[in-house]
């Protein structure tokens, strides 16, 4: 009798654990069935849903509150809820926005798009928030077809200006250059920045950018180019500091269109444009980046016997270069933007100096020329205009300088090699002060001169020699740009 009780626990111990088993198959099975009927009505869509809406940035959002003052007078900017006056710390005078820049061209109640490329830039390029569990995409490309339609909103306000600037006074004026130049600078340095760059505006006004006089008492002034930052978060109250540096220093410009690479355009007939009022009487003017190194003393030796009055453009000239038709490169320009096989003559960004005269023949022909997103070769579009054809200089290296591949041992930081150059492009800011404390060191030493003091600045070449136009092909036109 035992026995089969026990026999009879066992079996069903056994069926129970049939049973649970079959039990979980059916769960198993319902839920997947009922997983099924979800998909198929639509019922898995999540209710909460992140957008991103690329049209709400802007100068007028970067600055704050208050759009009814700025939208006035700054024309092709979106109309936003929250657009504040720049300058709330009320400065001098001379850095309040002057009204007379800033021509609009749209009504106020349309709604205004940034630069021809500023909107699209913003928008497309843009960092998306980055959604939960899923990688951040890619950045989509630039939308030249929007920039097309707006490439005629070329006009924006001037919300810091320096109108002193080319107005030199008291004892500098009886040291001037006389006959019609007592009241403009002999040279003016203008140099491309963003607002966050403080560091490299400060080494560049320490350094090479310094003012004063120099040799046979020229006088040389100093500029910085910016426009409106793209992202305000990475510099909290930027136009604040901006506001105090232009105090400080008397040498920022700042436009309101977006600060972005394919903006680049806009500094350039902006700077032109300010040339013509503002510095028309300027005899030389250098204009470059702020990554780079200037021999001033060389290019004012360069500039002896330049007559002002004529057409002078010198720089690293790049010559049948072709526009770069690969769509990952940062200088794409699709055929319907530019159908052209070749690019006219342009100089490289880096550094090049031109004449007052040319400088204001531009600034006309600029406003002709249809917008074209790379800066450089705008520019070039523009001499072709005019019809003045740059002349490229060796010792412009706006392409930096490649370390020889017969002699990979040399050093091209070299003071004796900089001290023979213009222009050197990719430098960062220490380079920069280590390269101008070396150079002016007393105790310099150079193999390949006697008396590296004596004697005045001689180049073995000739300003637009012929002999040196080569095509740099498309890689080193714009990648290692």
């Amino acid at each position: 009798m035992l026995r089969k009780m026990v026999m009879m626990r066992r079996i069903l111990h056994v069926k129970g654990d049939v049973m649970c088993t079959m039990l979980l198959l059916v769960l198993f099975c319902l839920l997947l069935y009922a997983r099924q009927v979800l998909v198929s009505s639509g019922w898995d869509t999540p209710a909460w849903k992140l957008e991103i809406h690329s049209s709400t940035s802007s100068s007028r959002t970067l600055l704050g509150a208050n759009a009814a003052k700025v939208v006035q007078a700054s024309p092709g900017l979106p109309s936003s809820p929250s657009a504040p006056q720049l300058l709330p710390c009320r400065p001098q005078a001379k850095l309040k926005p002057t009204q007379s820049k800033s021509k609009p061209t749209q009504p106020k109640s349309k709604p205004q798009v940034k630069s021809k490329g500023k909107s699209k830039s913003r928008r497309k390029n843009v960092t998306p928030t980055k959604a939960p569990g899923n990688p951040l995409p890619t950045l989509p490309p630039f939308d030249f077809e929007s920039y097309l339609r707006e490439k005629d909103n070329r006009k924006f306000r001037l919300l810091i200006d320096q109108p002193e600037k080319c107005h030199i006074g008291g004892a500098e004026e009886e040291e001037g250059r006389g006959k019609g130049s007592t009241t403009a600078p002999y040279m003016l340095i203008a140099v491309k920045s963003v607002a966050a760059d403080f560091d490299k505006r400060q080494v560049v006004r320490r350094t090479w950018g310094k003012e004063g006089h120099f040799q046979n008492g020229v006088s040389i002034r100093t500029l910085f180019l910016l426009g409106v930052p793209r992202n305000r978060t990475a510099l909290p109250l930027w136009d604040r500091l901006l506001e105090y540096e232009s105090q400080t220093f008397r040498d920022i410009l700042l436009w309101d269109f977006d600060d972005t690479f394919f903006n680049l355009t806009l500094k350039e007939t902006h700077f032109l444009e300010w040339v013509n009022s503002t510095c028309p009487h300027v005899e030389f003017i250098f204009k470059g980046d702020a990554d780079v190194y200037v021999n001033i003393e060389n290019i004012l030796e360069m500039l002896q016997g330049q007559k002002p009055d004529e057409d002078l453009f010198v720089g690293d000239i790049i010559f049948h270069a072709k526009p770069i038709r690969r769509r990952s490169s940062k200088y794409y320009v699709p055929e319907f933007m530019y159908g052209a096989g070749l690019y006219p003559s342009y100089a490289g960004g880096g550094g090049f100096v031109m004449s007052g005269y040319t400088a204001r023949r531009l600034s006309s022909a600029c406003q002709q020329v249809e917008l074209f997103p790379i800066d450089d070769v705008f520019l070039g579009m523009c001499l072709q205009l005019i019809g003045v054809k740059p002349s490229r200089h060796q010792g412009f290296r706006t392409f930096g300088i490649p370390r020889p591949s017969a002699a990979p041992h040399l050093q091209t930081f070299d003071p004796c090699f900089y001290r023979e150059l213009m222009v050197v492009h990719s430098l960062s800011v220490p380079q920069i002060w280590l390269m101008w404390n070396l150079l002016h060191d007393p105790k310099l030493s150079c193999h390949n001169r006697t008396n590296p003091t004596s004697g005045p600045f001689r180049w073995r070449g000739k300003v637009g020699d012929a002999e040196v136009e080569t095509d740099y092909g498309e890689k080193q036109v714009f990648v290692t740009h």
